[in-house]
């Protein structure tokens, strides 16, 4: 008996330790079979009662109707399997139905042989208490305590019985009985034991495919919800979805130069960002919505709101969240983000809607400047969507030779002749034919082909000019981006050596709103790009943020005066006086002044008053393919040989 107390302590101090999930695993073996349940409680209850019904014994008449009473309670029990009810209270709810029958069924036992003479009642009221109990040891040992404490409170009261009075037979059959505890005792805990084990593995292999599961669905970086795990939320909602409860906002965001955070500061840096971003989204929206890294520098945020106008203020927030700088290695990086947002149902009911018109609204966002939000309308479809295919279409279109250059020539004022050739970029799509630059560069901006592009422009355009007059330069746009590029200055020596030009012979343009970003980075590629002997031109001045010191602190050697101001000069007074301002000023910086744009003969005779020193425009030359320059320059010779030379910026038509 000590050895079966002690093993009971063991198997609860074991059974405290075992996981809840476990826990819950064993407590359902106890419902697993409830027909057997029934038929125990059936049978058992209806031996009782012909044993009361012979015996006329009141007790047993009492104790038999409280064991149909327990066991109808228990058949109901079975076949309901508290379904409401927590592991822990089924547990305890089955222990005490499962004791009290079994107690009471030892007790009837013990009351049969104590207060009966009959034989045959014995023999009843011992096998059926004892069949009870071998068959509690197999069912029930997913829970030991309670299969042993059944055991015990159905079989030891039938020990104690037959002892009293002494009969050496009987107390025989005590002995076996008392045996017999021990014995199911070792086959309930062996039982249990391979039980535990599957059990355990079971639960093992389970949480791993729900960890695997998880895990599939999280983004590996920054722990939020992947593009897979969004997309079944998203359509889940959407599924529950119900206008009386107001509307579903979809912020799709992107955020704005992430590559050039990447390019400069390393891959690490980018990480780092992005797990900032998405931690504060998550914090801020991850309880009342749904925020997923949808890939790269892509997030989205779904959140339920009153009515559409709800929106801007998330939009509002994400904007400000974005823009909170990231600690990395002692330095601050900084981004915004261009946010598309979609409307259900206005803007759509089903996923793949919602998201395409998101996408959309993203699309003008970037478009309008960034850092800046805007909601889905059904006119951005068709300018969006010519967006989106020119951007598959120049995916490839460089390695399919749709890229030409055209150059345009910028003749001197005071001598006549032919200084410098800008390059122009012209893309001939099979698909959509000659696409403007105005249109197809900023796609390239934005898709990162920029650099690729303009390095090959470097390349051509250097090989170009190498085939020129030795006094002629040529003069080459720079995108942002490229700006950026951490060895720019590499770059443009290649592209040099590669073309033996010199690199005196090479000028870059960059326009004023390039400055903006990142003055010091600005600053520090444009000295380099000096430091080799390359030129620098301030493109379009004038008409962005025109700040004086970009001309003192920025080592600018050309500018270039708008052509809003040069189309102005035959009207209006004020263009005529802001454009001899710029001349006279770059004068005095020791700076050369190109005007852009000349298209009448009066407008040229303006900027001669002014003394600008070098025009362009189609009054003097149009773009010309690579060869059409070499016959420009060819003619040019010849007709200062010959005589009457036509001076091309003299005026004349």
């Amino acid at each position: 008996m000590k050895r079966l107390i002690r093993r009971m302590k063991h198997l609860r101090r074991a059974d405290d330790q075992i996981s809840a999930r476990v826990r819950a695993v064993l407590v359902e073996t106890l419902y697993a079979s409830p027909r057997s349940l029934v038929i125990g409680a059936l049978t058992s209850s209806a031996i009782a009662a012909v044993v009361a019904e012979v015996s006329g014994d009141p007790w047993l008449i009492g104790c038999a109707i409280l064991i149909a009473l327990v066991g109808l309670v228990r058949i109901v029990d079975a076949l309901r399997m508290r379904e409401a009810a927590t592991v822990r209270q089924q547990e305890q709810g089955y222990r005490l139905g499962a004791l009290s029958y079994a107690g009471l069924l030892g007790v009837f036992g013990w009351l049969t042989l104590m207060r009966t003479e009959d034989s045959v009642l014995h023999l009843l009221s011992v096998t059926t208490a004892i069949g009870y109990a071998a068959g509690i040891a197999g069912r029930n040992a997913g829970r030991p305590l309670i299969a042993l404490s059944q055991l015990c409170f159905a079989s030891l009261p039938l020990a104690a019985g037959l002892l009293f009075p002494f009969d050496p037979l009987k107390a025989l059959l005590a002995a076996v009985i008392l045996f017999f505890v021990l014995a199911m005792s070792d086959i309930t805990q062996q039982t249990y034991a391979a039980i535990l084990r599957a059990t355990i593995v079971s639960d093992e292999k389970a949480a791993l495919a729900e960890h695997n599961a998880r895990m599939a669905r999280r983004d590996d970086l920054t722990g939020v919800s992947n593009r897979t795990a969004f997309r079944e939320h998203f359509e889940e909602r959407l599924g529950s979805y119900s206008t009386q409860q107001g509307r579903l906002a979809l912020l799709w965001l992107d955020l704005d130069r992430f590559k050039e955070v990447n390019d400069f500061f390393g891959h690490l840096a980018g990480n780092a960002l992005l797990m900032a971003v998405a931690e504060r989204l998550n914090e801020r929206f991850g309880q009342q919505g749904i925020v997923a890294r949808l890939g790269g520098d892509e997030f989205a945020v779904l959140c339920r709101v009153p009515h559409a106008q709800a929106a801007s203020r998330i939009g509002d927030t994400i904007l400000e969240l974005v823009r909170r700088p990231a600690a990395f290695n002692g330095h601050d990086l900084r981004t915004t983000a261009s946010i598309g947002i979609a409307i259900a149902p206005d803007d759509g009911t089903d996923a793949d809607t919602l998201l395409k018109n998101a996408d959309l609204a993203l699309y003008r966002a970037k478009e309008s400047g960034r850092g800046r939000f805007f909601f889905y309308e059904p006119l951005m479809d068709e300018k969006i969507e010519r967006r989106r295919q020119l951007a598959l279409a120049m995916d490839g279109a460089l390695e399919r030779d749709e890229f030409a250059l055209a150059f345009q020539p910028i003749f001197d004022l005071a001598k006549g002749g032919i200084t410098s050739c800008e390059t122009l970029l012209r893309w001939h799509s099979p698909q959509f034919g000659m696409v403007s630059p105005g249109e197809f560069i900023p796609i390239a901006e934005d898709n990162g082909l920029i650099v690729k592009i303009g390095n090959w422009v470097l390349r051509q355009a250097c090989r170009a000019a190498s085939q020129w007059p030795a006094g002629v330069t040529v003069a080459v746009n720079l995108s942002p981006v490229q700006l950026r590029v951490p060895d720019l200055t590499g770059i443009v020596k290649n592209a040099l050596a590669a073309s033996k030009l010199p690199p005196e012979r090479l000028t870059l343009e960059v326009t004023e709103s390039v400055l903006l970003d990142d003055v010091e980075r600005s600053l520090a590629a444009l000295t380099a790009l000096n430091d080799i002997h390359v030129c620098t031109t301030l493109d379009d001045f004038g008409t962005g943020y025109s700040s004086l010191s970009y001309l003192t602190q920025f080592p600018f050697q050309t500018l270039k005066i708008d052509r809003s101001f040069v189309i102005d000069l035959e009207h209006n007074p004020a263009s005529v006086a802001i454009v001899q301002t710029i001349v006279d000023l770059a004068a005095k910086l020791g700076m050369r002044t190109v005007a852009e744009g000349v298209e009448t003969p009066a407008q040229l005779e303006q900027l001669r008053r002014t003394r600008c020193d070098a025009v362009q425009g189609f009054l003097l030359a149009r773009p010309l393919p690579a060869d059409g320059v070499i016959t420009l320059f060819a003619e040019q010779r010849a007709a200062q040989r010959g005589p009457g030379r036509d001076d091309p910026a003299s005026g004349a038509d």
